[in-house]
């Protein structure tokens, strides 16, 4: 572990950095630097005001990374976000002219108010890490993350991501309001200018993808491989829902608990990663019966009960 003692005074030196920029919410940038260095994308769900766009402006100041931002709304074109060949006269050819995709930290902004076939542009870019226009096919920069951002209570105007879209996000968070102290710090600073324009850059994204490949050897006993099966399979049998965890969200889960684990100074994966976890990976991917929705019953209720009645595994052979 000496040999990775640097990467880890970093990882400390962008917490402190980012929660110097939102202030009160050390879980959720937890969250997003465990989806980083997991290789996921998050969706940022909550109201307006509360600091979305300046936590994500921070993450990409902070690894010295190309950051770009796409404001969606119904006119956006597909091709205004991957890109698209322009005719270039005097040349008399067609030049491929990048759109905001090619970039580190992609901000999409409100993802919601644009149009499905907008939406489905990103797909290609979130599993596959490439864009294909006029059957090319451009890789994107590593690394690459996406953070969506969209309104839970203003429907006039938006889109509903299909549930093929949602599972494409690693992770599902909300930021929430500040409570009264947090905000009233939050005042006193207003005057030394945006949070995103005071932080630090920390590192470089060439640091953050060796942190990428350090996660990928972090141990996963059997039993917990098991033990994540279980809950996923188990959220496909419940009564309550209609459409259960795919087999993406037991990778994608499997993936977040590696990096949540090697950013608390471990090797290996314990179950306690995993119950902290299930929440933002699994929730968004479930869809409800229309019973349950009735009754109020909401997917952090059944994934509480499903860790309850999952058996923790003890003994773990590592």
């Amino acid at each position: 572990m000496s040999a990775v003692a640097p990467m880890y005074s970093i990882i400390q030196q962008l917490r402190d950095s980012l929660q110097s920029s939102i202030l009160g919410k050390p879980l959720e940038i937890n969250l997003l630097l465990t989806a980083m260095l997991a290789k996921g994308h998050v969706l940022i769900e909550d109201v307006p005001g509360t600091g979305k766009t300046q936590l994500i402006k921070s993450i990409a100041r902070t690894i010295n990374g190309q950051f770009r931002r796409v404001q969606c709304n119904p006119d956006l074109l597909p091709t205004d976000i991957t890109g698209m060949f322009i005719f270039h006269p005097k040349d008399q050819e067609f030049v491929f002219r990048p759109g905001p995709m090619m970039t580190n930290v992609l901000l999409v902004d409100e993802i919601n108010r644009a149009t499905t076939k907008t939406q489905s542009a990103l797909l290609e870019a979130m599993e596959e890490r490439h864009v294909t226009i006029e059957g090319e096919t451009f890789m994107l920069p590593s690394p690459f993350m996406l953070l969506a951002t969209q309104n839970p209570i203003e429907f006039e105007g938006t889109y509903v991501l299909p549930e093929a879209q949602m599972d494409r996000f690693m992770m599902k968070i909300s930021l929430g309001y500040p409570d009264e102290m947090t905000e009233r710090i939050m005042l006193a600073r207003h005057v030394e200018g945006l949070p995103s324009e005071r932080v630090d850059t920390i590192t470089d994204v060439t640091v953050i993808e060796d942190m990428q490949r350090l996660v990928e050897e972090v141990h996963i006993d059997d039993a917990i491989l098991a033990y994540i099966i279980d809950i996923t399979r188990r959220t496909r049998e419940h009564d309550q829902v209609l459409l259960g965890a795919s087999p993406r969200a037991s990778i994608a889960l499997m993936q977040a608990a590696k990096a949540f684990a090697w950013l608390n100074g471990r090797d290996y994966v314990s179950p306690d990663d995993v119950k902290v976890l299930v929440r933002y990976v699994l929730g968004h991917r479930l869809v409800l019966t229309i019973d349950a929705k009735v009754e109020g019953i909401e997917t952090a209720d059944i994934l509480y009960d499903i860790l309850n009645q999952v058996t923790v595994p003890v003994r773990l052979g590592m």
